[in-house]
């Protein structure tokens, strides 16, 4: 059984990589591996050493910290749910639009943290 911290992390993973658009593909060939090992990574089946995790952060350009964000908090939304919403603001092209929805977004859920003028 998968433990929740892998669990968590293959999440974020999913998360980065969609947000940039990357197929599990993309990201495996940079990391020559198979397509599959991305997969389990991604369920939490297979645990990522720390050295594959700081390459997958340089891949994705985020930092290592990014992939243990959130982890100690309660999460209220089901991960499927908020990966839809991930999508759907990743594929607005209007980038006025997209800025917009996702300070909305911050606001509702009382996590903006400035401004925008």
């Amino acid at each position: 059984m998968p433990h929740e911290v892998d669990i968590h992390v293959g999440r974020k993973l999913k998360q980065a990589r969609t947000l940039r658009r990357y197929s599990q593909t993309d990201v495996a060939r940079r990391l020559k591996l198979s397509f599959q090992q991305i997969q389990k990574y991604e369920i939490g089946s297979n645990r990522i050493a720390a050295s594959r995790l700081f390459e997958l952060s340089k891949i994705l350009d985020v930092p290592t910290s990014y992939f243990f964000d959130g982890l100690t908090e309660d999460a209220t939304m089901p991960a499927d749910n908020a990966m839809d919403i991930v999508s759907a603001v990743a594929s607005i092209k209007d980038e006025q639009l997209k800025s917009r929805i996702i300070t909305f977004i911050q606001d509702v859920a009382g996590t903006t943290t400035a401004r925008r003028a």
